[in-house]
């Protein structure tokens, strides 16, 4: 028999830690459900103290300033056309170079003083001044990261909190780091497999235009001059006509152009039409399954990371959800924050969603049965973002031939309806009888 360490929910959603003696996990987690409670982690003690134990001496890095609750935060004064808002990138190496000098050894207001001397951005610096101020007057780091919405997210404070009740702020600070790097990562991929395409077409149509409205009405007019009244190939035609109706209609075509913008803005600025688009993209063509894998990464990869660091499960849920970036997922979260909280499994609303595929399905379960849900919650995330990596390289070598193609097919469509004639001309020119 062994001694286990447990974090359970009970009935109401309220979050219990006990010990219980047993001889697995698994025995833990199936007592835990006979007394109609939610196992969220089981440890073996020893090892959780083992664990505690090493990092006991990181835990003088949280500054004395937690035990104040009043913080004291000086309003910085309004300016205008000022930049607000950090890189990711610079964030996630703030976070990795503050966690170094804590793990260390130094004291928190130590570690943002030197990150602050070093920074060389601007908004980071004084925002490293701000934190350090707030620290030293008496706040929390939590609370004095909660003072910039608009640079740490909830996620981030939330996290930091953990940390800092636990003792471990330099682990959980690592984690963040790699959370941010991870995230980044993951969205620089779907990033650049939707930029080609919207590039390559882009450049289509400015050809396009370009054609349209400059090149075919000059060949028009030498058409005119050299070949009078006999008749053009259909495909010179078709391309003239579609000239003579740019060039008519300029002002309508711009008027569209404008339509579509703002018919976009308003159709993803409105929450039914967020939802829709949401449900379309996860199900689109080619960037469906990219969309599905790259949103089922973020979910757990949150939610795992939340619950490591010691977030409690439902307000993991709630970060969770607000960080989805997708209204599906947005909706599956709730259900999934609803059901735990009424003290039930978090399979059956992740299942019903219709999002998450049968496998992660069953890492979940599994997770839920074994107490190991966070573990489990970061493999699925490792697991899918190696998924993103294999559709973003099998989206690249099917889009680049596609897109190459399609601007060939626009562009010589248009350079053989304008040659016909020439070839035509040419044929005549060099046989006068027929001319005759």
């Amino acid at each position: 028999m062994a001694k286990f360490e447990y974090v359970a929910l009970d009935a109401r959603g309220q979050e219990t830690q006990g010990v219980m003696d047993a001889r697995s996990s698994n025995e833990v987690v199936a007592a835990l459900r006979k007394e109609g409670m939610f196992p969220t982690s089981v440890t073996e003690a020893g090892k959780a103290a083992v664990a505690t134990a090493t990092r006991s001496s990181s835990a003088t890095a949280v500054p004395l300033a937690t035990a104040v609750a009043a913080p004291k935060v000086k309003k910085a004064p309004i300016k205008l056309f000022e930049k607000k808002t950090v890189d990711g990138k610079l964030l996630m190496i703030f976070t990795r170079q503050l966690a170094t000098l804590i793990d260390a050894g130094l004291p928190l207001l130590r570690s943002l003083d030197v990150l602050g001397k070093q920074e060389k951005d601007p908004v980071l610096k004084r925002i490293i001044g701000d934190l350090s101020e707030a620290v030293q007057s008496g706040s929390t780091f939590s609370e004095s990261l909660s003072q910039h919405p608009a640079i740490f997210n909830r996620l981030y404070v939330n996290m930091v909190k953990a940390g800092e009740l636990g003792g471990v702020l330099e682990v959980v600070l690592n984690r963040l780091a790699e959370f941010q790097e991870k995230a980044q990562k993951l969205k620089n991929k779907v990033v650049s497999a939707m930029t080609y395409p919207v590039i390559v077409l882009s450049i289509a149509i400015l050809i396009l235009i370009f054609l349209l409205t400059f090149i075919v009405p000059k060949f028009e007019q030498i058409f005119k001059d050299l070949l009078g009244s006999k008749p053009l190939p259909w495909l010179t035609l078709m391309v003239m006509n579609a000239s003579r109706a740019a060039v008519a209609n300029w002002y309508i075509l711009l008027g569209g152009a404008i339509g579509l913008v703002f018919g976009w803005k308003t159709l993803t600025g409105s929450p039914k039409g967020r939802a829709w688009l949401d449900r379309a993209s996860l199900k689109a063509p080619l960037f469906g399954d990219l969309m599905q894998k790259s949103s089922i990464s973020r979910f757990a990869r949150t939610l795992g990371t939340l619950v490591t660091s010691g977030v409690p499960i439902l307000q993991a849920l709630i970060i969770t959800r607000e960080t989805a970036g997708n209204s599906v997922i947005y909706e599956a979260v709730t259900k999934v924050h609803d059901a735990v909280k009424e003290g039930e499994t978090i399979v059956t609303p992740l299942e019903s969603c219709g999002v998450f595929p049968a496998m992660v399905i069953s890492m979940v379960d599994v997770g839920e049965e074994t107490g190991q849900l966070p573990d489990m919650l970061l493999k699925v995330a490792d697991v899918y973002d190696d998924e993103v990596d294999n559709t973003v390289d099998a989206l690249t070598s099917l889009i680049e031939p596609l897109m190459i193609v399609f601007l060939a097919v626009i562009v010589g469509t248009i350079v053989i309806a304008l040659f016909m004639p020439m070839v035509e001309l040419l044929k005549n020119m060099s046989n006068p009888n027929n001319g005759a």
